[in-house]
């Protein structure tokens, strides 16, 4: 079951839902618009290992927005810090974003149960477009969870994407066996 607005204002009173900075006015009937950060970005290499803790080149999208190019992976992140201590958090684009020709995220468009963070977003484009830092870049829709969590994310030793950041965090499979 989705949260409706006046539920998740509901479980925002009760500390259940943590978004930071919340402002009333990009509460949908049954979801919350997140906004583009100031941070991107690229990997340096062509090539990506998955094995490998692979660098990336920061950009700082100015005032004057940035053109983002087909064929390049781009790591945004949400300007919105968010925590979520009983519901499925899952952030979908917005249709606006969507009609540019905008994706902004890749497979990883559900949160866990105690995910605590800002969201980072795997954006790619079809044709060329310039985005700005705090345009609407998505939405957050919560889920209800049936049964008692054992674990939550925030509690999890596996977890890798825990640390509190404002920039976006490149994959960290390298951190798991295989």
């Amino acid at each position: 079951m989705i949260l409706s607005d006046s539920e998740i204002l509901r479980h925002i009173d009760e500390g259940s839902i943590l978004i930071e900075p919340f402002r009333r006015e990009n509460l949908g009937t049954n979801s919350y618009d997140v906004h583009l950060g100031r941070y991107l970005a690229i990997y340096r290499n062509r090539i990506l290992d998955a094995r490998s803790d692979n660098p990336i080149e920061e950009l700082l999208i100015p005032e004057e927005g940035l053109v983002i190019y087909p064929g390049i992976l781009y790591l945004g992140v949400t300007e919105e810090y968010t925590e979520t201590h009983k519901h499925v958090p899952f952030l979908e684009g917005k249709s606006s974003v969507g009609r540019l020709g905008i994706d902004i995220h890749a497979t990883a468009g559900k949160g866990d149960v105690g995910f605590c963070n800002t969201w980072t977003l795997e954006i790619s484009c079809t044709q060329a477009v310039r985005i700005y830092a705090g345009m609407p870049i998505g939405q957050l829709i919560y889920f209800e969870v049936s049964g008692e969590v054992q674990t939550s994310y925030s509690q999890k030793k596996s977890a890798k994407y825990n640390h509190r950041s404002v920039k976006p965090v490149p994959s960290q499979m390298w951190k798991n066996r295989f």
